[in-house]
């Protein structure tokens, strides 16, 4: 992410936790004081968002600094660990303390949920594909916690990617039409056509899709899809996936699983911040 991208998401995150003004630890840190603060993560899990979270406390302090310990991408399998430490002015850490620890929470609970469906699909060739489902503005933030958790981001929006989906292909008339004017419109771009069976697999294939997106399909299916298909178009498969079934999807031979869950159903990571007086 850009910094300005960045900057922005934050001053935006701030301003809506601030407001008019921090006003208890106005009243009761003095201003010229100055604090440590060690990023503490209390649950097992795949560090992420360290950079936001200082990110937060240079936006109100801009000399703060950090020493990482853990780095992003680090799994803590012995909590409580101290994975940085911070420090700056006191009423800067301590005003941005939930801002920044709300992104760190949330990036860390799906870098860690990404890490678990990347394990379960080791060996098998398939890989771990984000989707659009994130929490509105925070989207970047999201598909890059899923790429420190070990997966792969897909689209990044409506505009770096053509998905027809199948909403599209009740308005346009059909796969091949669709296909057509896709084709039309982004020459040399990449089309995808999802479909939730053989015979729309069939008219994808034959309409030239480059990758098929095989929705809500059992792992039975999604084996006489691979076979069908030899390899003529990347198969992803998607839709109700879990960390019980994705195994068997991955071992039916598609390329690639999208997986929604990793953002639209986050558990946050339970990560705190321990803050001391300090003398630079």
């Amino acid at each position: 992410m850009s910094v300005g991208i960045l900057d922005d998401l934050i001053g935006r995150a701030l301003a809506e936790d601030v407001g008019s003004g921090d006003i208890t630890t106005d009243a009761v840190v003095a201003e010229d004081a100055a604090a440590v603060a060690d990023v503490v993560v209390k649950a097992a899990g795949v560090v992420c968002g360290l950079a936001e979270l200082l990110q937060c406390v240079r936006a109100l302090d801009p000399d703060a600094g950090m020493d990482v310990l853990v780095a992003e991408g680090g799994y803590v399998a012995d909590p409580p660990r101290t994975v940085a430490r911070m420090h700056g002015r006191a009423r800067a850490i301590l005003t941005a303390e939930r801002t920044g620890l709300n992104l760190v929470q949330r990036m860390s609970g799906i870098a860690t949920a990404t890490r678990a469906y990347v394990d379960a699909l080791r060996g098998t060739g398939a890989v771990i594909l984000d989707t659009r489902k994130t929490a509105p503005g925070l989207r970047r933030l999201d598909k890059r916690a899923v790429a420190c958790g070990g997966g792969s981001n897909h689209r990044r929006g409506l505009d770096d990617a053509v998905l027809i989906k199948d909403n599209h292909l009740i308005v346009a008339g059909g796969i091949g039409a669709a296909v057509a004017a896709a084709r039309a419109a982004h020459p040399g771009m990449p089309v995808q056509v999802e479909v939730d069976g053989l015979d729309q697999l069939d008219e994808a294939l034959t309409a030239g899709a480059d990758a098929i997106l095989l929705d809500n399909m059992t792992p039975t299916a999604l084996r006489a899809a691979v076979s069908h298909t030899r390899g003529r178009a990347r198969l992803e498969a998607s839709g109700g996936i879990t960390l019980d079934t994705i195994r068997a999807v991955a071992e039916a031979g598609v390329d690639a699983i999208s997986v929604g869950a990793l953002t639209h159903s986050v558990r946050a990571l339970d990560v705190s911040l321990e803050v001391q007086p300090w003398q630079p």
